[in-house]
């Protein structure tokens, strides 16, 4: 299997005071194409860190990440931006959706963004897939929970990213919709062959992930 993003000796301090805070401790890992892979951990862990470090927004004081096999931790704030505008998908507890556009128009905002052509016969695939064609033309504040989080998939799935950060994507969400979102975000990985990182605290989640890792004080291990 294609190795996605990579952490390679990745380590995070902070100073507080006088005091260093090793917010990440020497930290190797990998997530390869068509897995969902889970990361708990009591609050200040360090999973944030571990998450905003893999998706370029922080630099880590060692060690380095990868993106698709290329340097990624190396580079300036603007290359890294365009980097993770075209191969990293964000999808958040509030959603991430812009309150001022309909769900159409969150998915095209990337072309134009990016000045690329709109993909109609995706996004029109993705709306099915995803059981969102009828909202389309809605706005964020008109949809439930359930469909707000469907609508943030399919936008974070639009432009072909190979990796997604999916940060408490069932936090605000009832069983039966939570169970529905994270099904559906486990299937389009594996269809797309993208690799997903959810942080979640809700261990009924865990049975959909292919690997499920810990963060305890700020070292990542691998649970049986």
């Amino acid at each position: 299997m294609k190795t996605l993003i990579e952490m390679v000796g990745v380590t995070k301090d902070f100073l507080q005071g006088d005091k260093v805070i090793n917010a990440l401790k020497e930290t190797n890992f990998k997530a390869f194409e068509g897995e969902l892979i889970g990361i708990v951990g009591p609050s200040g862990s360090g999973k944030s860190t571990f998450l905003t470090i893999l998706g370029g927004l922080q630099k880590p004081t060692t060690g380095k990440v990868f993106l698709n096999g290329q340097p990624f931790s190396d580079l300036d704030v603007k290359e890294k931006s365009k980097i993770r505008l075209d191969n990293i998908g964000f999808i958040l507890q509030a959603s991430n959706l812009i309150p001022f556009l309909s769900i159409k128009e969150q998915m095209i905002l990337y072309n134009k963004i990016t000045k690329t052509a709109i993909d109609q016969n995706w996004m029109n695939e993705l709306f099915e897939k995803l059981d969102v064609q009828k909202l389309k033309d809605k706005y964020p504040n008109e949809l439930s929970g359930g469909e707000r989080q469907r609508s943030a998939i399919a936008k974070a799935l639009y432009h072909q990213p190979s990796v997604i950060f999916a940060d408490e994507p069932t936090a605000s969400l009832d069983t039966s919709r939570a169970y529905e979102v994270v099904k559906l975000l486990a299937k389009e990985t594996k269809e797309q062959k993208k690799a997903t990182i959810m942080v979640t605290h809700d261990e009924r989640m865990l049975e959909y992930c292919d690997k499920v890792y810990v963060i305890v004080d700020g070292i990542l291990s691998l649970r049986g």
